[in-house]
């Protein structure tokens, strides 16, 4: 059933790298096109039947998963089902084309519907940094933003004012899998030094700080976020992990302390695409800028 304060029946839709949770999702109309995953026993959807933990198990016995787009008939079926919900317009914010393909392939899907108002945009983020994008347009959606105003000014800057960081424990996956884009696989991963990892504005992966040992990267990207907060503005948080739920609780523990006027802080877990990519021992937090 549609929100009665949606009153321009507006649908969210993006994909399974934006990390939002069942919970996160409840009576929101945001719907999720799964990436694919091909493994040595066939291919699977992520988030429908396979999930980070068994990418995980895959990855320490030595297998490589690979990932894929959607397929075409399940975006397809997804703007069927976003229809036949009653929904007349629909913002799709998808992972970043420097990683994927899935923004343009959602973008020529969306051409062809003449049934929907569909506006399309490439995140050039991903994980917790594209899922607040999502979360917090359903936000603005309730609070009466027109749809012209959502496609020509919120979405795109809340693009431009959502900066997610996060850490991995390894590089070793980012470069078998060809995704290491401008971060430098440097021999320093082996003297305990870890790379603080962000997205470039072409939407490519950047190490944007190096540190050594596991609590620093906490105190440096505590440092990150704070750079981007400006007197009398709002903000969000967003937080998640790979494989490292101890160390997320201890870090939302912090976040919460050093950012307590923040709007929203919204936790999330990597979903298995990104952890054919990363790994486990992922730890990532985020700010959003909110201009009024």
């Amino acid at each position: 059933m549609i929100n009665l304060s949606n009153v321009q029946k507006i649908a969210l839709l993006t994909d399974s790298t934006a990390d939002l949770s069942p919970a996160l999702r409840a009576d929101k109309p945001i719907y999720t096109v799964p990436l694919k995953i091909v493994c040595d026993d066939g291919e699977y959807s992520d988030g429908v039947d396979i999930f980070a933990k068994d990418v995980y198990d895959r990855l320490h016995r030595g297998e490589l998963p690979r990932t894929s787009l959607p397929d075409g008939g399940s975006i397809s079926d997804t703007l069927d089902r976003i229809k036949a919900d009653g929904y007349e317009k629909v913002l799709a914010v998808m992972l970043s084309s420097g990683l994927s393909g899935t923004y343009n392939m959602v973008r020529l899907q969306a051409e062809t519907r003449k049934d929907l108002d569909i506006a399309v945009f490439d995140s050039k983020s991903g994980s917790l940094g594209m899922g607040i994008m999502v979360l917090q347009l359903w936000e603005d959606i309730l609070a009466g933003v027109d749809w012209d105003t959502l496609v020509s000014h919120r979405v795109p800057k809340l693009i431009e004012n959502t900066f997610p960081f996060f850490s991995v424990d390894t590089l070793e996956y980012l470069s078998k899998g060809g995704r290491i884009g401008k971060v430098a696989a440097f021999a320093g991963t082996l003297l305990s030094i870890k790379p603080v990892i962000s997205f470039a504005s072409d939407g490519q992966l950047q190490s944007v700080a190096k540190v050594r040992g596991r609590r620093q990267v906490q105190d440096k990207i505590l440092e990150l976020m704070e750079q981007h907060i400006r007197p009398g503005v709002r903000y969000n948080l967003g937080i998640a992990n790979g494989g490292a739920p101890e160390e997320m609780a201890e870090f939302a523990v912090r976040m919460k302390e050093r950012f307590p006027d923040a709007v929203h802080m919204w936790e999330g877990e990597i979903d298995a695409t990104l952890s054919v990519y990363i790994g486990d021992g992922v730890l990532g937090g985020g700010i959003q800028i909110l201009e009024d």
